[in-house]
């Protein structure tokens, strides 16, 4: 399967904004944004700011998504499309659908210190949902849903590591976690101010109603 094997620092550059991408690294003083807060390149730093018309705007707004998420075009423009046939704000929908990923919900729960490094661990039969072996980092959860470290994980360092760090489950109200269980619970599909991503939306959709 296609995936992007470059360096992650340069997609926040890109974007000019922290995607929050390799984890704890994000907010030491190794980050590459912090130290290089221009776009990648040879004449990154040279570039002048020009003004971005409304497709750039929109266009801007995609990549960030995509890569805070680690999607690829077409299966983006999949979800996309899923948004837009269900009832509400097409907009919002995106966001949970992406948000509702197995990979997603193990980063938020805390169990992962980035999203890249919770799809290697879903990857590897680390996790399951409902009791079952759950492998595929896509797999869309559903209210009540419960995930869980399978038992020959539970004394990995990578998992302990990340809860130590973060914590992000117990600040999300749409998530349960029981460190002592290793466990979360999906409770309800999250709202949109309570899903902690700067970006604008509506947007991505102006971008695809064209």
């Amino acid at each position: 399967m296609a995936r992007y094997s470059d360096a992650n620092c340069k997609l926040c550059r890109r974007e000019g904004m922290k995607l929050f991408l390799k984890g704890n690294r994000c907010y030491s003083d190794k980050c590459a944004f912090d130290r290089r807060g221009y776009p990648p390149g040879q004449h990154g730093n040279a570039i002048r700011r020009r003004r971005t018309s409304g497709y750039g705007l929109q266009l801007r707004e995609k990549q960030k998504v995509r890569r805070i998420y680690g999607i690829l075009e077409r299966q983006f423009r999949n979800y996309f499309e899923r948004a837009e046939r269900q009832r509400g704000i097409t907009g919002e929908n995106l966001l949970q659908e992406l948000e509702c990923r197995l990979d997603s919900i193990v980063y938020r729960l805390g169990f992962a210190p980035s999203r890249k490094s919770a799809r290697q661990l879903v990857r590897h039969d680390h996790f399951q949902v409902n009791g079952r072996k759950a492998d595929i980092p896509s797999y869309p959860l559903k209210p009540g849903d419960i995930v869980s470290v399978r038992e020959e994980s539970r004394n990995l360092d990578v998992i302990h590591e990340a809860l130590k760090d973060a914590g992000r489950g117990s600040e999300l109200p749409w998530l349960r976690l029981d460190k002592a269980k290793l466990e979360g619970e999906l409770l309800e599909r999250p709202k949109r101010e309570d899903i902690p991503v700067l970006v604008a939306e509506q947007l991505i959709v102006e971008l695809y109603s064209k």
